[in-house]
């Protein structure tokens, strides 16, 4: 009988730890934009709310969310003009952005002279489309736009001598569909101009507020999320699994094929300084006329 009371008493007590972790691992909420950004949080898919990309700036406005995932350049351009106080964490995305055509033999020298179709104009995007193009001495005879990766993923599969700038997993999705599409990294080639592996793209940004009520436990939930973008390395077909589960890729076949491509790596802000500015030098303009302030990056005091 002791033994039973004693016996209870100490499930009753797991249970109790069980229910207290179980709260404190909900208690933060990741908000980030539909498609491969998300690929860095789909190891705590529970947290996770995906929003479409066009929306992501009232995350920041709604200062709702414990981190929001989110363009480096608009979160950065957001702080700067006291309109968010959501500070970069760290940066999980370096380039899913690729040049794709049906043309046979399809090289990026071939854009010259040609008319080339990009999405997201005045976005960090096409900037740095633009500015890859502008230091490998590529002048296509027109540039036009597109609101969005599907939409131009749709002009390459339609249209056999389109030239398009789009993104994973749209273009492993047009591969599956014809296997005359090639394709050139756009990460890749900024690597051949700067030596930098990839360009920044988005970042994980921390709650003021989170950060100063509760550094212990974000510091945990960082350490979380770095292990979740790592397995996008480690383990991708566990990767490719919650993607399809949190309906961010379509199908294993094409989430374990644009995984690669999606160039999913977390870097603590301070190491990624550099490669922010570097990149803010492109175009000042998508990141509110200036360089991020040293404030800007949590942790880098």
């Amino acid at each position: 009988m002791i033994i039973m009371k004693k016996l209870t008493a100490v499930l009753i007590a797991l249970l109790m730890f069980l229910t207290s972790c179980a709260c404190a691992e909900n208690s933060f909420q990741i908000v980030c934009p539909e498609g491969a950004p998300a690929l860095a949080v789909s190891a705590v898919k529970e947290n996770v709310q995906t929003i479409p990309a066009d929306t992501i700036v009232t995350a920041f406005s709604a200062e709702e969310a414990d981190f929001v995932i989110a363009p480096v350049n608009a979160g950065a351009m957001l702080y700067a003009k006291g309109k968010s106080t959501y500070r970069l964490a760290a940066v999980v995305t370096w380039g899913n952005l690729v040049f794709a055509s049906q043309i046979a033999d399809f090289t990026p020298e071939m854009m010259d002279g040609k008319v080339i179709t990009l999405f997201g104009e005045n976005t960090i995007n096409s900037a740095v489309a633009l500015y890859i193009l502008q230091q490998k001495g590529i002048v296509p005879s027109e540039v036009q736009y597109l609101a969005g990766a599907k939409n131009t993923q749709e002009l390459l599969l339609n249209d056999q001598n389109a030239i398009v700038m789009t993104a994973e997993p749209a273009v492993s999705a047009a591969k599956a569909k014809n296997s005359a599409v090639t394709a050139y990294s756009l990460s890749d080639l900024y690597q051949d101009i700067t030596g930098e592996d990839g360009f920044v793209q988005a970042g994980l940004f921390v709650r003021d507020q989170t950060a100063q009520e509760k550094p212990e436990e974000v510091q945990e939930w960082l350490a979380i999320i770095r292990e979740s973008a790592g397995r996008c390395e480690t383990d991708p077909e566990a990767a490719a699994k919650d993607a399809v589960e949190m309906g961010i890729m379509p199908n294993e076949k094409i989430a374990s094929l644009a995984i690669p491509n999606c160039h999913i790596r977390y870097v603590p802000s301070a190491e990624a300084k550099k490669q922010i500015e570097e990149l803010a030098e492109i175009d000042l303009s998508m990141f509110g006329g200036e360089v991020p302030a040293d404030d800007f990056y949590y942790g880098a005091e």
